[in-house]
């Protein structure tokens, strides 16, 4: 290896590290509407899970275990000696609480963890009925579902062969979410949590729901927009998951 070689090898084990977690249907390439909004000491890492984007040919997990030893699995392989952050959209923000613990455990936690587009896991109240779970409907309803949580273009679902392709990838992701609804585990990290929500969701009145999880502190705010506000906003959410490594010490 040549002085210059070892040079950007040292260079590159410094950078501080952002790993992403994509939303339910979404890949590796679901945020490159933010990568050039981060300064080149941060290693932007968009990860997936298998049988979308570059692991199409692998198959999908439906268990939630089994997708967050997954997320470990590539962080490991990923993780320099820098501080580093975790950000998770909707689905991804539900594993990431999960993912956070196992960190912990293994005493690398991250700075801090960004989340949006998710009020956090929630216990139905007295008297409440579950939530229909999605992976479950027939196409015609899963269909309403998925215009309804937007950011799906209308031409995905009105063709029989791209639907064909995607509706797969969003059933088992939506499984991986809802399956053990509303029994889920309460997971508390003592990882600070930044969460985020668009004012037009259901559920974002629900927002300091994530006080519950974390033992570090919790901020909250929302920003104009529905399901997908994120992307009306790249470069306020990059700045935020950026004070992440600043201030969260």
């Amino acid at each position: 290896m040549t002085e210059i070689q070892k040079g950007y090898s040292a260079k590159k084990s410094q950078q501080r590290q952002l790993f992403l977690l994509h939303f339910a249907g979404g890949s590796k390439y679901s945020y490159e509407f933010l990568k050039s909004k981060f300064p080149q000491d941060i290693a932007f890492l968009p990860l997936e899970l298998p049988g979308r984007g570059g692991r199409m040919g692998e198959a999908l997990l439906k268990d939630k275990t089994e997708a967050v030893q997954d997320y470990l699995h590539q962080i490991q392989q990923l993780r320099n000696s820098a501080p580093y952050v975790i950000y998770g959209h909707s689905m991804g923000a539900t594993l990431s609480l999960e993912l956070v613990k196992e960190l912990e455990s293994l005493q690398d936690a991250p700075e801090g963890l960004i989340v949006s587009g998710n009020p956090g896991p929630d216990s139905l109240k007295d008297g409440e009925e579950p939530k229909p779970k999605r992976y479950l409907m027939d196409d015609v309803a899963f269909k309403k579902e998925l215009l309804k949580l937007g950011g799906i273009p209308s031409e995905v679902l009105e063709n029989k062969e791209l639907y064909q392709l995607f509706s797969p990838i969003m059933r088992a992701d939506f499984e991986i979410v809802e399956k053990e609804e509303p029994n889920f585990k309460v997971v508390q990290i003592p990882t600070p949590i930044y969460a985020l929500m668009g004012t037009e969701e259901n559920n974002a009145h629900k927002i300091d729901n994530w006080k519950r999880f974390t033992l570090a502190g919790l901020t909250a705010k929302t920003l104009g927009g529905n399901h997908f506000f994120i992307h009306d906003y790249p470069k306020q959410l990059a700045q935020i998951i950026m004070d992440g490594f600043d201030q969260w010490k």
